[in-house]
This record gives structure tokens, sequence and C-alpha cells, in this order.
């Protein structure tokens, strides 16, 4: 009987265009995601190249006038900007602090349309100094990106809904169903199989459509088989968890038009709705601190450590004897005093720094907890962190950045505190800042949540069916 209905409701699907529609579709959406997502990834890859050349050409200018003033010439520039002086060279020539894309960041836009991807950290500058937004436009935030997780997660189910959502009320509209009564299988299993077929159509179409669009779009699979397969597999458990609902609805509703009404109600339930109270449950028990109250805080606190530089810079030295061995023929700039109060400074704010993080903590917490009531947000955050978008990505980011600033103001502190110059041989010495990407996590845990939505779902339907059975025959004959 399978046999008979696969190659029957086969016929059946060319016979009515849906193949050669569902073709069509999903090539058109699928090229055109891949590519919109590309030309995001190669601005961004531009953007770091740009700013790369950038510090190359200053860096050139730099070691020209650095020669110049150790051969004794007389150079015209302003002598804060000469970089003999150590942090001259931390403050006008800073290394480039960049997060290059991933193989795979077309797939998923994320988080990237919210943050830069590159910083270039200073000496004399604090870590609350680095700006990791950056200025995007309101309405792209709202509507989103044309990636492929969008295709997948917001356009696949409206498809598979005008797929499926008829399958049993068309044959009972039609006056088919007394027909289908007379056959050696139940009704359940028939819708079952129906169901399945297109399943199974949806998933071959998806397949060669995606792997066809990756092709034409000189995406690298070989190297990234192992990603390209755990990223097919979660959008075809998510297409199974839609295709499990259709066959709910089909056993439950009855009419066309309620199955779809009820098919669409689910889609803004699990698409929509849930994300947006879940971020906005997350807003309300775990309020972040007033930002504003947050900077003031923070400039009455270097006020304080303005007035008190001189005090702070012979604390700083007690506590650091390798920089106060020559202290008696020390030169004490403005320097030597401001970065000793950077210091305190830093120390003083770290509290309202872990308040602000801890909450940040909490909100992203509540939401790992109860991703589970909606496959949507499984799926959007596997997809984000397989394209390197996602929020483990851009924190650890930051981190790496804070760091590598850290890094760069220790390097040039022994050369202000000791009075010595910043020659054309300590370039090559410089710090270099090299992103470390957090290492790909297999997507198991994401499909097993989608896969057991999909499941219990079927499971209703199954329960359902008991219930239904007994109405079967009455139905069969109205």
């Amino acid at each position: 009987m399978f046999r008979y209905n696969f190659k029957y409701e086969s016929i059946a699907l060319l016979r009515s265009k849906w193949i050669q529609i569902l073709i069509v579709i999903l090539l058109l959406l699928f090229g055109f995601a891949t590519y919109n997502g590309q030309q995001k990834t190669f601005k961004r890859q531009a953007d770091i190249i740009e700013a790369n050349a950038e510090i190359a050409d200053a860096d050139r200018d730099m070691l020209k006038l650095l020669d110049s003033v150790e051969q004794g010439f007389q150079v015209s520039a302003s002598s804060w900007t000469i970089p003999n002086a150590p942090m001259a060279v931390g403050n006008y020539h800073p290394r480039l602090a960049s997060m290059p894309p991933s193989d795979l960041s077309f797939l998923a836009t994320g988080q990237s349309d919210m943050f830069t991807h590159f910083v270039k950290p200073t000496a004399s500058g604090d870590d609350l100094a680095l700006n990791f937004t950056e200025m995007t436009s309101p309405v792209q935030l709202l509507f989103g990106s044309f990636d492929i997780a969008f295709v997948v997660i917001f356009l696949l189910p409206l498809l598979i809904i005008a797929f499926s959502y008829d399958v049993l009320s068309s044959e009972r509209e039609s006056g088919s169903l007394r027909l289908l009564a007379a056959q050696p299988i139940s009704l359940y299993k028939w819708l079952f199989q129906k169901l399945g077929l297109r399943f199974f159509w949806v998933a071959v179409i998806m397949t060669l459509s995606l792997t066809l669009v990756f092709l034409l779009n000189q995406v690298a699979i070989g190297s990234n088989f192992a990603a390209f397969m755990g990223f097919l597999a979660i959008t075809l458990a998510y297409a199974l968890f839609w295709f499990a609902l259709a066959f709910a609805v089909n056993l439950w509703v009855g009419s066309s038009g309620k199955n779809a009404v009820a098919l669409l109600g689910l889609w803004v339930v699990f698409v929509l709705l849930i994300p947006a109270v879940l971020n906005q449950l997350g807003g309300t028990l775990y309020p972040m601190p007033s930002r504003g109250l947050m900077i003031n805080d923070m400039r009455a606190i270097k006020a304080e450590a303005t007035q008190r530089q001189d005090e702070i810079l012979d604390n700083y030295l007690r506590d650091h004897p390798e920089y106060a061995v020559n202290d008696t023929t020390q030169k004490r700039s403005f320097w030597h005093r401001y970065m000793a109060s950077q210091q305190l400074v830093k120390k003083e704010l770290e509290p309202i720094l872990i308040r602000y993080e801890r909450q940040l903590e909490k909100q992203q917490l509540l939401l790992n907890r109860f991703t589970w009531v909606s496959p949507a947000i499984v799926v959007q955050g596997s997809l984000n962190q397989m394209a390197g978008n996602g929020n483990k990505s851009y924190k650890s980011y930051r981190e790496q950045v804070i760091a590598f600033a850290q890094e760069w103001r220790n390097h040039f502190l022994p050369m202000l505190y000791n009075n010595q110059e910043f020659r054309s041989e300590n370039y090559a010495q410089l710090p270099k800042f090299t992103f470390q990407r957090p290492t790909y996590q297999s997507q198991s845990s994401a499909l097993f949540v989608v896969l057991c939505s999909a499941l219990i779902v079927l499971g209703i339907g199954a329960l359902r069916f008991r219930i239904y059975s007994k109405k079967e025959q009455s139905l069969v004959n109205q």
C-alpha cells in the first residue's frame, strides 16, 4: 500500500505543479539569500582590509619620521606626535583588533549587524572607551536581514503550511474520503504516509537546491562538510517539525480553511510570539542598570582621580618599584600621572561593570533555559553559532580585545616610567592581535531538541487518532 501511495501521490504532485513550484521557489529564495549573505560578508572583509591598509600606510610614515629623528634631522611635526615617545606610538599608531568573518558567516547575520568587527585600542584609552557597537538603521534591525537563516526559520514553514494544510480536508471536501475508507489502511496511516512523502520531496528539493546554490556561489562545501551536514540536518529537522504540526492539525481541526488558520496561528506563536515574550520577560525579570547612571558614576570617578593624580602617581610608583628605580632623575609628565590614575579608575569601575555584565548573563541564561519552547529559537541560535555571528562569538571577541588592550597598554608602561625612547628596532616587538575563533560545537543538542519537539507533536496527533477513529465511520457516512 505504501508503494502505491508513493507512486500515485508523486504523480499527483507533479501534475498539480507543486514539486515544480517548490523547486523554483526554493532555488530563488536560497539563491538570493546566499548572494545577499555573501555580499555582507564581502563588505565586512573589505572593511577590515581597508582598515589594515590604513594602519600599514600610517606605520610607513611613522618609521620614516622615526628614522629622521634618530638621525638628528629636524622634523615638521607636533612634539606630542613624534614617535620616539612611547605614548605617541601607543596612542597614534594602534594595532587593528579585528574579527574576520568565518567561512559560513553568510548563513546567518546574527549579531553582525549590531556590532563592529574591528577596533583600535590605544595606550591611553580605557576599556570603556572601546566601542563595539556600530550605527545601524533601526528599520534594518526591525525587519532583519534576508539571509538563509531568515528563509529557513520564517519562510520555509509557510511553504510547508501551503503544501500540507489540506491533505485530509481536501479529500473529505471532494467526497473521495468514502473511497479511501474502502482501502485496507487506516486513515491515520494514510495521512502519515501522504505527509511523509511530501516531507521526502521537500527534503530532496532542499538538499539539491542548497548544494546547487552553494556551488554556484563558490561556497567551499568540502572544507566545511561537517558544518554543512549539520546545517542540513537542523534544517530538515525543523521542516519535519512543521510537517508534524500539519499532521496533528489535519487530524484535530477539520476544514481546509480552519486548518490554514490554525497552522498560520501556530506559525505566529512559535516564530514571532514566543521569542518576543521570552525577550521581554528577560528584560523585565533582570533589568539592565541605567546606562546613564553608570556613565555618571564613571565620570565622577575619573574626575576625582584627575584631582588626585600626583598622589596616585606616588602610590603607583610605590606599588611598582620596577618603574621607580630611576625616580630621582625621572621627568614626571602628564602621561605619568594620567596612566597611573587610569589604573586606579579601572579598579574602581570594575564593580559597576561586573554588575552590568551579570544582568546580561542572567538574561541570556533565562533565554537558554526556555529555548526548547520554540524550535524557531533553537534553530536561530544554532545557525548563528554555526555562522560565527552568535552571542558566544561576539562575547569572546570582546574579551579578547579587552585583553589585547591591556597587553598593548602594558607594552608601553615600562618605556614611559623608565624614560626610554621608542626606537625603530622596537617596532617589530609591538603586540599584534589575532582573533581566536571559539571552537565549533556540534549541533547535536539543538538537533535533539527539534526532533523531540516533532516527535511530541506526532505523539499528540497519535493520541488524537484514538478519539478521531471513533468518529471516522460517521464522517465517511456523511
